[in-house]
């Protein structure tokens, strides 16, 4: 059985530039993709360069709240 306080867990990074764009502006969304991680190699949260969809090009994802 898997406990509670396991070691790896799964998180979220989401688009840095997409979620600072400005409310008046509509924009087609935001670039999640999903990961594990390992809590005790990693305490920080996580920040890697991806590919974003919306802003066709790779930017800065970081881990997010959830």
């Amino acid at each position: 059985m898997a406990k509670s306080k396991d070691v790896r867990i799964t998180i979220a990074l989401e688009c840095a530039s997409c979620t600072r764009k400005e409310t008046g502006v509509k924009s087609a969304g935001i670039s999640r993709y999903t990961t594990r991680k390992n809590r005790r190699n990693t305490p920080t949260r996580l920040e890697l360069q991806k590919y974003c969809f919306y802003c066709r090009k790779h930017t800065l994802h970081k881990e997010s709240k959830r």
